[in-house]
């Protein structure tokens, strides 16, 4: 249609644009536009709070959604495309949110980054909005949803207006668009780390770093390890950084970074001045001037990986001058986590243990070393480059049997031949169950710590684990 044609259409049918419409054209035209990259919660919850914020957004995701999140998007009127990544329609984005889930070498993201368009991560678009709230930020290889977890009970023991989010509970930019809280506790992962420019926690826990995830690093550990730091580097004077002092790497590497916040350690090996540590079966947190003592026979969560967890929540609390009362009862009656060291039940004397949640090799060692009986262990699922000589001392003492669960088991059994006698292999959760029991004897537990993603057979480790014990149910 030429230039004649819009005119004559334009003053046969409509009206004079008034300013009113020309401003709102402007608006229009002027409008970032933000690309979303991934469909799953926090793709979905970047989303809803760029369209809330006046974005152009459009989201890919190149797999199918699920109705929920389609349901979510159709309902706001945000555009979005599945099944497949239109690179017209992402090449022209000012701003790209990442997904975690979605690695570098995607061809996508790399012609995004050919393109020299800017890359964050959620945690990184929700911060901008968040207001005067504070955020106490949780990451580490292993213990970071325990860790988070308990955080979150404290305060809501605390009565604080709270919210707990990120790879836990909501996504942080969904409820920042829809319910805004004065606090946020929020777990974060080296992925949503990877990509903030801004975001900042005022309280930061490192719980510690162990070898996971280096297929996403380039099988280099350091680059995993400067990710995990990452936590720390917009943090200010005024600030807090948790961390283990018994972490072999983390110390490491601690005076390698230009850390400016407050530092407060935990430790089992040694009595600090400040942060936490335990002497003797009792805890003794201090963070200022605050000071606190509490016995480890009181804590609700057993173990000794659940005791740095502890240490480390009840200095995050400390921090924020909750009471040493309310600390203590939300210590004291804090329940067992789903998919995490989680007794499932009996079976004629046979112990069932789900720890899906172990998806690393360091994970399955302090299952291993919290365990008193003859122990079934069933290992297996997408391996990230595990090396399971750490626990290779554990397993001779505590494993009489191994069951491989996953697609390829080859490395497992490698591993452990000549170590454990008997190793099987099963390729479902119900396989699984059924040769560990059949190998057990009553006295024995069978442990679900599979060391290895779920993604060959399960959606995710939430379902392994509840494949897992729906499996038990039906012995």
């Amino acid at each position: 249609m030429n230039c004649g044609a819009v005119v004559r259409e334009f003053n046969t049918y409509e009206k004079p644009y008034s300013v009113q419409d020309r401003v709102q054209n402007v608006d229009e035209e002027m409008k970032k536009r933000l690309v979303i990259l991934g469909g799953g919660e926090s793709g979905v919850g970047a989303a809803i709070l760029g369209k809330k914020k006046g974005y152009d957004v459009f989201l890919s995701d190149g797999s199918s959604l699920k109705d929920e999140y389609r349901n979510e998007l159709q309902q706001a009127g945000i555009a979005f495309e599945e099944g497949m990544h239109t690179e017209a329609k992402i090449l022209n984005a000012d701003e790209v949110m990442k997904s975690p889930g979605i690695p570098e070498k995607a061809a996508i993201v790399k012609k995004i980054r050919a393109q020299g368009i800017e890359i964050i991560s959620e945690i990184e678009f929700a911060y901008r909005y968040k207001g005067d709230s504070k955020i106490i930020a949780i990451t580490g290889s292993n213990g970071k949803t325990t860790t988070t977890t308990l955080i979150y009970h404290i305060c809501k023991t605390a009565a604080l207006d709270c919210a707990l989010v990120g790879n836990i509970g909501t996504s942080f930019a969904k409820q920042v668009a829809e319910n805004p809280k004065p606090l946020y506790v929020l777990e974060v992962s080296s992925f949503q780390l990877d990509d903030i420019k801004t975001f900042k926690a005022d309280v930061a826990v490192l719980t510690n770093i162990t070898e996971d995830h280096l297929d996403r690093y380039d099988y280099r550990f350091e680059n995993y390890i400067n990710s995990k730091f990452r936590i720390t580097m917009n943090q200010q004077a005024d600030d807090y950084f948790i961390y283990c002092a018994d972490d072999e790497i983390t110390m490491k590497y601690l005076n390698k970074f230009n850390i400016q916040s407050k530092q407060l350690p935990i430790s089992m090996k040694r009595e600090l001045p400040n942060g936490a540590f335990i002497k003797d079966g009792d805890m003794y947190v201090r963070t200022g001037e605050d000071f606190s003592q509490m016995s480890v026979f009181d804590f609700a969560l057993k173990g000794k990986h659940n005791q740095y967890n502890t240490m480390a929540a009840c200095v995050a609390a400390g921090t924020l001058k909750i009471r040493k009362d309310k600390i203590r009862e939300a210590m004291q009656d804090v329940q067992q986590l789903e998919h995490r060291m989680e007794h499932v039940g009996m079976v004629r004397g046979i112990e069932f243990v789900n720890d899906s949640k172990a998806t690393n090799v360091n994970s399955v060692w302090y299952a291993l070393e919290s365990m008193t009986k003859p122990t079934i262990l069933i290992l297996g699922g997408v391996d990230k480059g595990n090396d399971y000589s750490l626990i290779e001392d554990l397993v001779k003492e505590k494993v009489k049997a191994i069951i491989c669960m996953g697609k390829d088991n080859k490395k497992i059994h490698t591993a452990f031949t000549g170590i454990v006698d008997t190793i099987l292999d099963a390729s479902s959760a119900a396989e699984a169950v059924r040769a560990a029991y059949s190998v057990a004897a009553k006295g024995d537990v069978v442990l679900l710590s599979p060391a290895c993603a779920s993604f060959d057979l399960f959606k995710n480790y939430e379902d392994r684990g509840t494949q897992f014990k729906n499996a038990v149910k039906e012995l």
